[in-house]
């Protein structure tokens, strides 16, 4: 039987198939970011779309206090389950409509999450948000996959992948704006396999449209890296970080 879900099953194989991520080189570049942009150890963060908790688990472990935004209940589940969990507080909430108690000191959003929003007001609406609740000189620092990803990696491609008892079937369908996937999965359990297959779509956020975006918020913004560096984006680049800032 095939399933069709968003983050359902997937959340299950998730951290297995994402083990390439490098975790902890990108949470010493986030530090290295906050040395430079903030010039002190910010006390509190927020990750909107914090899947399974990766990063909020291991800055955890650095000393920084947590808080972890997903609308996915299943990517939760799954994050509850790591050690530590118990001091990160982990809110089932759309990154677009999300509402906290009080203000942090840093807003994280990593591996693309943004690009999961795929209608312009409701990006507007993430970065009204991010203000809100964003300390005076605190900063946003996300990622998004880059126009050349979608038009030269991803494309119309299709990605085969058989690795730690998963088999996968990735394909893409980019339009020019949307990038459609659809991805079937083999789990081995025992001698047989289960099958589901998930479907999700990543808008292409160009860089005029995310300046426009950050200035209507009334954010400024500080920087744009390539990925996991300090230098400017190239041509090729495929996935670019900015630090935006609310001025104090």
């Amino acid at each position: 039987m095939t399933e069709h879900t968003s983050y359902g099953n997937f959340a299950s194989v998730y951290d297995m198939l994402t083990d390439d991520v490098e975790y902890e080189k990108r949470c010493n570049y986030l530090e290295q970011i906050f040395e430079k942009h903030l010039g002190n150890k910010p006390s509190l963060i927020a990750d909107l779309g914090c899947g399974t908790g990766t990063v909020c688990s291991l800055l955890s472990k650095r000393g920084y206090d947590m808080i972890g935004i997903d609308s996915s209940d299943m990517m939760l589940s799954e994050a509850i389950k790591k050690e530590g969990s118990e001091k990160i507080l982990y809110l089932n909430q759309d990154m677009t409509s999300f509402e906290l108690y009080g203000t942090v000191d840093v807003f994280l959003s990593m591996l693309d999450s943004l690009n999961y929003i795929t209608s312009l007001d409701e990006l507007s609406r993430v970065f009204s948000l991010v203000k809100n609740y964003l300390n005076p000189g605190g900063i946003f620092v996300f990622d998004i996959n880059t126009p050349y990803k979608y038009e030269q990696v991803l494309s119309h491609n299709t990605f085969v992948h058989d690795e730690n008892n998963v088999f996968y079937v990735w394909q893409n369908y980019f339009d020019g704006e949307y990038c459609d996937f659809l991805i079937d999965f083999f789990v081995k359990k025992d001698e047989s396999y289960s099958r589901f297959t998930e479907e999700h779509t990543q808008r292409c956020h160009t860089f005029k449209e995310m300046l426009e975006t950050i200035e209507k918020s009334g954010l400024s913004l500080e920087a744009v890296y390539d990925d996991l560096k300090f230098s400017d984006p190239v041509q090729n680049s495929e996935r670019i970080f900015f630090v935006v800032k609310k001025e104090g």
